[in-house]
């Protein structure tokens, strides 16, 4: 796909933190209401590469990037997640950054934990947000996820692939680490889910997941699916691991303007 969008970026300041906000505007824009991306663990906006800038052309929407604060090129964090990060994103931090760039209505896609506070976020602001995909996402603490994250550990312990995060996190990187690590690794975050925030959302849902993803079963597509108020749709990638924009673009992309242009 030829790429002739153009791309702003801009720094606003959300509970005295400074939050990166980079947004892609396709050559032309078929529909006002834009698509906010919320990244993973270890992710923030660089980390989406050419995907955001694919989507706006594929949907023609205008698409937004955040790096939640202590990630990427937003404002250093002391001290480490409270085991209800994941609620205090999608009922809190993320309403005020959509207020401050004046955005209303909204479409959400959201890449693992992403996903879950997309969900978050959706049942919070039910008059606002007019669809979700869900991509990889958590619902719940599965035994899959936790031995993911145990290896990952090990697999961070090693110089050169602490030092490919490093880029994209600078000297905040062992706290990104230390947040997905730490708090998901938790005896205080075992039971946490998404069983009471799913029947919050009435706008559609689609639940994106790889077949072979390593850091959770179909398992989560069905809980969202099947617990989710509004109308909902599973689609699980064949041969696909945790991040099927990457691996699969073409089809993600398909299903995204299937999703977001209908």
């Amino acid at each position: 796909m030829t790429l002739a969008n153009s791309s702003s970026e801009q720094f606003i300041t959300v509970h005295n933190a400074s939050i990166y906000v980079k947004t892609w505007t396709p050559q032309n824009v078929l529909d006002s209401v834009p698509i906010i991306l919320l990244h993973d663990s270890l992710g923030c906006t660089e980390m989406w590469r050419d995907f955001p800038a694919l989507l706006a052309e594929k949907t023609g929407r205008v698409v937004s990037s955040y790096d939640r604060w202590g990630f990427g090129k937003s404002s250093e964090r002391n001290g480490l997640p409270s085991v209800q990060f994941i609620s205090e994103e999608g009922e809190t931090h993320l309403p005020a950054i959509l207020n401050s760039l004046g955005i209303n209505k909204f479409f959400l896609f959201g890449h693992s934990v992403g996903g879950a506070m997309a969900v978050v976020t959706a049942g919070v602001l039910k008059d606002r947000c007019l669809g979700i995909i869900t991509e990889s996402a958590q619902a719940f603490v599965e035994d899959r996820t936790r031995e993911g994250i145990s290896k990952a550990q090990i697999d961070f312990a090693d110089v050169t692939m602490f030092s490919r995060l490093k880029k994209y996190h600078g000297e905040k990187t062992q706290w990104v680490l230390d947040a997905w690590i730490k708090v998901w690794l938790s005896s205080e975050f075992s039971q946490w889910s998404l069983r009471s925030d799913l029947p919050k959302v009435h706008c559609p849902v689609m639940a994106i997941h790889g077949d072979s993803d390593e850091y959770g079963s179909v398992k989560f597509p069905e809980m969202i699916s099947s617990l989710a108020a509004g109308h909902t749709e599973m689609q699980i990638i064949p041969s696909c691991g945790h991040v099927p924009h990457r691996e699969k673009p073409e089809v993600i992309l398909n299903l995204c303007a299937r999703f977001y242009v209908s």
